[in-house]
């Protein structure tokens, strides 16, 4: 674990490996930006690696206390290779959009039937393990549909815009910003909005590196995480567009306050307690998808002991406040 190498000005330094860096980790970074973590002892860093996968090498060496990213590795690592264990979750929905030829009008998943949908892959599994487990649960046939998603995000775009295929799933910021600019595509779909539950994005860390001492770190990381979720959630993103731009400078302001709006509304952040139904879901869809031969129990991947020890500590918090 990183934590104990050394603290900074009485700041245990905790660092997390992340995936990509992204609007759906919004709650993280206003946590940072705003001092949460700070007021739980911690001094959170952060590395975006690439390759993605190179988080679990960033575990492996004591780099990373913490990988961000999807559930769905510590599953397929899972008694094969490493154990994984999830303790917090920070986005609760898919954040992708289904964009598609021609202008906004109805819209059904059916209508994908005998179309080729371009997927971008660079980021791991989960962008068509999503979809394909969206359309049997839509009573949909995934061989009814072609699929492009061996390729990078960007030359699908470019390849997309050109001609490719009828439907392009990708982030939704750059769905926005491609419907936006371009007159002849739409989004015909949000993830956020009709796509459910699921634990898109956990915190986790490798099992045989727990200690009373790492609980005791993850718990404060959870409590600040928890406030973090809170301020995104009880207030009007328009209010911290200052943050919105530092954090995301190359999108238009316009684009990212409204995004995050429909985040808030459509229940991307929750809580950074992994929901058992949505993880239930996504472990049928990652069975689905040949990743693990059997869903696994919730408590063979995921410990709720950090959160729920951090929401004891803010309620303590609170009431001696009160006082």
């Amino acid at each position: 674990m990183a934590a104990p190498n050394g603290e900074t000005n009485n700041l245990i330094r905790f660092h997390v490996a992340a995936t990509g860096h992204s609007l759906n980790y919004l709650p993280e970074y206003i946590a940072n930006r705003r001092g949460f973590f700070k007021e739980q002892g911690l001094e959170v860093t952060v590395s975006v690696p690439k390759p993605w996968d190179l988080v679990l090498d960033e575990l492996a060496d004591g780099t990373a206390d913490a990988a961000l990213g999807g559930i769905w590795v510590p599953s397929m690592y899972y008694a094969t290779v490493k154990d994984y264990k999830a303790f917090a979750q920070l986005a609760n929905r898919c954040p992708l959009a289904l964009i598609r030829r021609g202008s906004s009008g109805p819209f059904k998943l059916a209508d994908v039937v005998g179309k080729t949908v371009l997927m971008k892959s660079g980021n791991g599994a989960s962008v068509g393990l999503f979809f394909k487990m969206l359309l049997r649960e839509n009573g949909i046939d995934p061989n009814s549909v072609g699929y492009i998603q061996d390729l990078d995000g960007i030359m699908l775009s470019k390849l997309f815009q050109g001609g490719m295929g009828e439907y392009f799933l990708i982030d939704n910021v750059s769905a926005r910003l491609m419907a936006q600019n371009n007159p002849d595509v739409s989004v015909a779909m949000e993830m956020v909005t009709h796509g459910g539950d699921i634990p898109w994005s956990v915190y986790y860390c490798e099992l045989e590196t727990i200690t009373p001492a790492v609980l005791d770190v993850q718990k404060r990381f959870c409590a600040a995480l928890i406030k973090g979720t809170d301020y995104v959630l009880h207030n009007d993103a328009e209010t911290y567009k200052d943050d919105l731009a530092a954090l995301f400078p190359a999108t238009p302001i316009d684009l990212l306050v409204e995004l995050t709006n429909t985040y808030k509304r459509d229940g991307m952040w929750s809580s950074p307690l992994v929901g058992r139904h949505s993880f239930d879901r996504w472990q049928k869809g990652i069975v689905d998808g040949h990743l693990t031969r059997k869903p696994f129990a919730y408590e063979i991947l995921v410990d709720d002991g950090p959160v729920q020890a951090a929401k004891s500590i803010l309620r303590d918090s609170r009431e001696r406040r009160s006082e």
